[in-house]
């Protein structure tokens, strides 16, 4: 079990270096379009500032190349000061004269926001001469930021190492979440995966057929399979160098009797035409986009019979109006099943959002490439670093 911040005493006075994940979407102007990341992170800032901790945050916003004023957290300041009980305060930087001064003069139970720490190459190169200049303004680090725990970054992963450190309360609750599903699941347990490319998901696959008693494939990812099994898929997207993974998956679940579901109908085109066609059999000029009515039906029928549902992948080019349905209708099974649900992903949580479904789902993972590494793996760099509970 790793520390958390509730194992931390006596943090009146001490310097909090608390590293966050504020990457949140925004318009040109700064104004923040979604601000679920932010609200999800108040719990743990609230309860530095209940223990009089002088508390410090670090976070990135997107992936800049250098300074871009477009990707400046100068407006999640702004959030802040309206959502915490303290003052807050910005800092234009990250290292220099300015920060210690800005550090040194932070009362008891305030808060100072650094600037988007990847405006520094340093940070995702793990610069450890950064991070130990970073590390030398604080007394303590606390690691919230579960978004980047599967990097090891300056402010996530090297930070750790120079400073007494715990986890906070969202990266506590992530990691417990998703422990109880890959080691204790309720059964039959469901896992959903869709998405366009099987290469990125062969390890979450390849743990899903062991841990899982059916496995649901959508998305274009579905096209590799039904090739592998010698099905004609037309111009839909394949990825070939993976139609052996796709036969190895398959046989491993055979040989283990799980479940493999996978589309028997699909929503295509057929060339260049405009025209949207339901097809059982594509001809070799046919591009499927989504799954069709007799795929969603035999998918929500499983997912109504599941105790635990883990989705993560949309079932088709779901951005599209024309090829939503299917993601829609699974999304709209998932949540009014009787399992405990789970969702994990950015374009998945998106969908969720897209149709005001959030509040039917029992858990949305804040991460979306970190959740998929600790299901595939149990544990993530960012959490690794940090030092055991004292038994």
């Amino acid at each position: 079990m790793k520390r958390t911040i509730k194992d931390l005493v006596n943090l009146k006075g001490k310097v909090v270096l608390l590293r966050v994940d504020f990457n949140v979407p925004m318009d040109d102007g700064g104004k923040i379009l979604d601000a679920t990341r932010i609200k999800n992170e108040l719990p743990t800032i609230k309860y530095l500032i209940e223990q009089k901790a002088r508390v410090v945050i670090l976070s990135h916003l997107g992936r800049p190349d250098g300074y871009d004023v477009r990707k400046s957290l100068w407006p999640v300041s702004l959030y802040l000061s309206k959502s915490l009980p303290c003052n807050v305060s910005f800092c234009n930087t990250v290292i220099g004269d300015e920060v210690k001064e800005r550090v040194k003069i932070l009362r008891e139970g305030d808060v100072l926001l650094l600037e988007n720490v990847r405006f520094y190459k340093q940070e995702e190169a793990c610069d450890m001469k950064f991070a130990r200049e970073i590390a030398s303004y604080g007394d303590i680090f606390v690691d919230d930021a579960f978004g980047v725990a599967h990097r090891k970054h300056a402010t996530n992963y090297a930070l750790a190492r120079f400073l007494p450190n715990a986890i906070g309360f969202l990266m506590e609750k992530e990691v417990s979440h998703l422990t109880e599903i890959i080691e204790n699941p309720k059964r039959p347990f469901v896992a959903v995966l869709g998405g366009a490319k099987i290469d990125s998901k062969i390890k979450i696959l390849e743990k899903f057929i062991e841990k899982a008693d059916t496995l649901i494939i959508g998305g274009a990812m579905a096209y590799t399979f039904l090739k592998a099994k010698g099905i004609e898929v037309g111009a839909s997207l394949v990825q070939d160098d993976c139609l052996d993974t796709a036969n190895n998956i398959m046989a491993k679940a055979k040989e283990l009797g799980k479940k493999i579901l996978l589309p028997v109908d699909h929503i295509c085109m057929r060339g260049k035409n405009p025209k949207v066609y339901i097809a059982t059999r594509m001809s070799v000029n046919m591009t499927g986009y989504d799954i069709g009515p007799r795929t969603i039906k035999l998918y929500a029928d499983e997912i109504a019979n599941a105790k635990e549902i883990f989705w993560n992948g949309p079932m088709g080019m779901f951005e599209n109006s024309l090829f939503r349905n299917g993601t829609r209708a699974i999304a709209e099974a998932i949540a009014s099943s009787k399992a405990h649900t789970s969702v994990g992903g950015g374009d998945t949580v998106a969908t969720v959002n897209l149709f005001n479904l959030a509040k039917k789902i029992n858990y949305i993972s804040t991460g979306g490439g970190a959740t998929l590494k600790f299901l595939e793996e149990g544990s993530l760099p960012a959490v690794e670093v940090i030092q055991e509970k004292i038994r």
